[in-house]
């Protein structure tokens, strides 16, 4: 279905079409704010795996402190 959709006439294409929506003033805004965009989702991944990995670190600790109170 989408074997022959990134061939390079085809994003060519695209940007000439993206060229004629948003003009050239307008790209270098756009690619800023995806930049900014992609930058906060992978802070926010990386955020939660910091916060499921100091919960699972804790647990152990915790489990470690009662097997050796036993």
């Amino acid at each position: 279905m989408f074997e022959g959709l990134f061939q390079p006439t085809h994003l060519i294409f695209l940007l000439a079409i993206v060229l004629i929506i948003f003009g050239s003033r307008k790209l270098p805004e756009l690619g800023q704010g995806l930049a900014k965009g992609i930058r906060g989702f992978k802070d926010a991944l990386r955020g939660i795996s910091t916060e499921t990995g100091s919960a699972d670190s804790q647990g152990r600790q915790e489990e470690s402190a009662s097997a050796r109170t036993k």
